[in-house]
């Protein structure tokens, strides 16, 4: 059963997504565009309400490389992040992430608190060895992916061509623009579809808000 929604002392739900060296761009970029602009539209929609959502980077180091090169530099180390509401572990090239204790540490300290965590794309490695996904739980990930998932962690039922998994507590997504999509599911889930139609549009995304339609 997932926990009730805590919120920050400004009233706004937590989004924390985490990045790492080797982080594919849009996979961390893409919720982060979608949340922020959610919390821009509810703005001008609600003028006298608090933010909607709340938004942070975190990786162990500052500054973070992604996996074409492009430096980010993280609000937060993750020692200074606070509980999330809702965590999002991107993919991208994941062995250094793997093979960090405290990153794989933080995943699993920070999703008991979550009401929600997700993963884009090969962020599902991430959150299965942190123990966060177990079990015989429906997963999914990038379709190159999926067999070594599958390989790796013959327990959870690893699922293709879709574009997110809700499990309700973990919801994972395939690749890149399903991240994007998944992410509008989830402004739905926690705001209201209402909301999500408009960041889409707002975004002018054509959003997939069917999760069984194919990944490409």
């Amino acid at each position: 059963m997932s926990r009730p929604m805590s919120t920050s002392a400004q009233g706004s739900l937590r989004v924390l997504i985490l990045a790492f060296d080797g982080v594919e761009a849009l996979d961390f970029a893409g919720p982060f565009e979608v949340f922020t602009t959610a919390s821009r539209v509810h703005a001008r929609q609600h003028p006298q309400q608090p933010p909607l959502f709340e938004v942070q980077s975190v990786a162990q180091a500052e500054l973070v490389q992604a996996r074409a090169g492009l430096k980010l530099l993280a609000d937060l180390n993750l020692d200074q992040a606070v509980q999330a509401d809702l965590l999002i572990v991107p993919g991208g090239v994941v062995d250094a992430a793997l093979a960090s204790p405290a990153t794989l540490a933080w995943i699993a300290s920070q999703s008991q608190g979550a009401r929600i965590t997700a993963s884009v794309c090969t962020g599902a490695f991430l959150l299965a060895n942190s123990g966060v996904l177990h079990g015989d739980e429906r997963v999914t990930t990038h379709w190159e992916d999926v067999a070594e998932l599958r390989e790796r962690f013959p327990g959870l039922e690893v699922v293709e061509d879709v574009r997110w998994v809700d499990n309700g507590r973990t919801v994972t997504s395939a690749g890149i623009s399903a991240g994007i999509d998944m992410s509008l599911h989830l402004v739905e889930r926690l705001a209201g579809r209402d909301l999500a139609l408009c960041t889409a549009r707002q975004m002018d995304f054509a959003w997939t808000p069917n999760p069984s339609a194919p990944s490409t």
